[in-house]
């Protein structure tokens, strides 16, 4: 696999990032907000006078800034909501993204970001151990139509350990130079190619990534004050229903009653009633085996306790990361498929030798079961009432093939 330097990386993000508005530090990008509309935002030197044009079908939409620069993040964000079915958008007479009428090619990425915690450390500056730039360029030439990010995106939480190469000089800390770093400057490409939907992680809870998911990120049109638990919301976009949940603050291990019955009341909220065919987006998975040296212990006790009794007929898959692998769980028909992408950045975990097939997880049985242990980007592709999802590596070639219909999702070996 090659190795690419750091300062070609930048390069490249460079180029794709011609055309964005005059005193651009991040940015553009437009993702869909809770409140169902395109939300475009950029992120702008601090003191600027005003926020950049932002132009919808030729009209002009307010921009206004997300809230005050401070110490962390010397910097402003500006941002505008615009309706859904907007057919030209631009920012500062640069183009940028639309949703077309009927989404048919997603990519779906998660836990981007490069870990320096601690004695944890990767590489950031050597693509082969940090892909992260190298697939977001990749996976922006496949010409999504929608991005789904399934959270985790800043990881460079501790100051890089004396000594470390890979890592010298890495900002570091929930700021500005972290969060550029780790997410918005090799996601620029990215940004460029399609909307994204956007899922919290665990690492953006209030204590770890916080400042900088609520100030740049969260889908709510007002800059809200850091919570670890947000309210839930649905999509209907390009003839997909998406049931989107924050789950950050959940416990994996154990079950803590208030907690589990907070999470049950959203659920409720979120899921009773559900359109038919629906996704569950949700950072943790619901229903997998744990990896690593946990071996084959059920994972994020909290939100199955929580679901129970909330699963509508018409959800048929959960998507998540959380765990460094790719991984998807089958059930039959009486349970949605789980569909974990976690591959996209971060060090990767070691798969337990466990069969996946008739391993029980909350009660049923595991009925197909696929896990690799590579860094890659997933791609799904409608084909009438199905979806073709196909694995990439970050060098383009070919991890996995799955099938997705309903409550099926079999992914094989090419």
């Amino acid at each position: 696999m090659r190795k690419l330097p750091l300062a070609v990386a930048a390069a490249l993000v460079a180029a794709a990032s011609n055309g964005a508005p005059a005193q651009t530090l991040g940015g553009p990008w437009v993702e869909i907000g809770a409140d169902n509309m395109l939300s475009v935002r950029v992120v702008v030197r601090s003191g600027v006078a005003s926020c950049p044009q932002v132009y919808a079908d030729g009209k002009e939409m307010e921009a206004r800034q997300r809230g005050a620069a401070d110490g962390d993040f010397p910097v402003t964000v500006c941002t505008a909501e615009v309706p859904l079915k907007t057919q030209k958008l631009s920012i500062d007479k640069a183009d940028v993204p639309i949703l077309p009428a009927t989404i048919n090619r997603i990519v779906v990425i998660g836990d981007t970001g490069c870990r320096i915690e601690g004695k944890a450390v990767q590489n950031c500056d050597n693509t082969d151990e940090w892909p992260f730039p190298v697939i977001a360029k990749e996976a922006a030439a496949m010409k999504p139509d929608l991005v789904i990010h399934v959270g985790d995106y800043y990881y460079r939480e501790t100051e890089c350990p004396a000594g470390q190469t890979g890592c010298a000089k890495s900002p570091h800390g929930d700021n500005w130079g972290a969060w550029k770093a780790d997410f918005l400057e090799p996601a620029a490409p990215l940004f460029q190619a399609a909307p994204w939907v956007m899922v919290r992680g665990n690492h953006e809870i209030c204590e770890r990534g916080g400042k900088g998911w609520m100030r740049l990120i969260d889908p709510r049109p007002q800059w809200p004050a850091c919570a670890d638990r947000s309210p839930p919301y649905r999509l209907h976009v390009g003839g997909l229903d998406l049931l989107l949940f924050d789950d950050a603050n959940a416990d994996d291990l154990k079950t803590v009653p208030d907690k589990v019955a907070a999470y049950a009341k959203q659920f409720a909220t979120l899921l009773d009633g559900a359109p038919a065919h629906s996704w569950l987006l949700v950072h943790r998975p619901v229903w997998a085996l744990a990896q690593g040296n946990l071996g084959n212990a059920t994972i994020n006790l909290t939100d199955q306790a929580a679901i129970s009794g909330h699963v509508p007929p018409g959800l048929d898959m959960v998507l998540s990361g959380h765990l460094h692998d790719f991984t998807s769980y089958e059930f039959g028909p009486d349970r949605p498929s789980q569909l974990i992408v976690g591959d996209s950045g971060d060090t990767m975990l070691d798969l337990a030798n466990v069969p996946l097939a008739g391993s029980q997880i909350d009660g049923m049985a595991v009925t197909k079961g696929f896990a690799l242990e590579r860094f890659g980007f997933f791609v799904m592709e409608r084909n009438g009432d199905s979806w073709d999802g196909t694995l990439y590596a970050n060098d383009k070639s070919v991890l996995a093939r799955c099938q997705i219909s309903g409550r099926t999702l079999d992914c094989h070996a090419p």
